[in-house]
């Protein structure tokens, strides 16, 4: 038979003979029909590969032997994208859909305009926005998992940010303007309705960073579209 054309999640990725998890071992089993003997390309989300032979097809707990194991990307990406919790499943379409492009993390962002519930700490949103980057790493075939964090308030996190800073904005210019890749980049996106005046100011005049300004076109879109238009002029 074949082996599966997909990757299995196993982190840490060790030499020997390994137990993938229930989740992984009834996809391998039950959904791609792997038996003993096939091959499976083993992921770690950190720049790991390993080829694993399946010694026990077993649905609830599959052990694989691994023999060697590749080291394809040894830093992450310096691509991530910051972007306003959204209300509904869009961050979490956002995140599958990102989480498939060489981006380092997904940050959720508290902002005046944003739509999450204000009195929740967002777990549910982050472990089901993580779930779907761990789906999109492996379909992918991508070397480094996308991160998911938050959610953080905008003026907290402009602290820290470095790099350049790409805020998608109608008044900006078309094409970005001499972009290191050896530089930490963040796409910044806002609620729907965009971000206060207050807060552009402030994103503006970033200590750490210095924010270009780029323009999608001279129509009105929905955050989740206009994440994914932008990444598009970044990848």
């Amino acid at each position: 038979m074949k082996s599966p054309d997909t990757r299995f999640f196993l982190s840490p990725l060790l030499i020997g003979e390994q137990i993938l998890s229930e989740e992984e071992s009834k996809h391998a089993t039950k959904v791609c029909r792997a038996q003993v003997g096939d091959i499976l390309l083993v992921c770690d989300g950190k720049g790991k590969l390993a080829e694993a032979e399946i010694l026990e097809a077993n649905p609830k707990a599959c052990k694989i032997l691994i023999k060697s194991i590749s080291i394809l990307e040894k830093e992450p990406p310096r691509l991530q994208l910051a972007i306003a919790c959204l209300k509904d499943d869009a961050n979490e379409e956002v995140s599958f859909h990102v989480a498939q492009a060489n981006v380092s993390k997904i940050i959720l962002l508290r902002t005046e305009h944003s739509q999450e519930p204000k009195n929740s700490d967002l777990s549910r949103l982050v472990r089901r926005c993580h779930l779907k980057s761990r789906v999109s790493l492996k379909q992918s075939m991508k070397s480094w998992e996308t991160e998911i964090e938050g959610p953080i308030e905008l003026k907290d996190w402009l602290k820290t940010v470095e790099g350049t800073l790409v805020l998608c904005d109608i008044n900006g210019q078309s094409q970005l303007e001499n972009l290191d890749s050896n530089v930490p980049t963040t796409l910044l996106i806002g609620p729907e309705g965009g971000f206060s005046e207050k807060e552009i100011e402030l994103i503006k005049n970033v200590p750490n960073a210095k924010t270009q300004l780029l323009k999608l076109g001279n129509t009105r879109l929905r955050a989740r579209t206009a994440a994914l238009l932008a990444l598009g002029k970044l990848v």
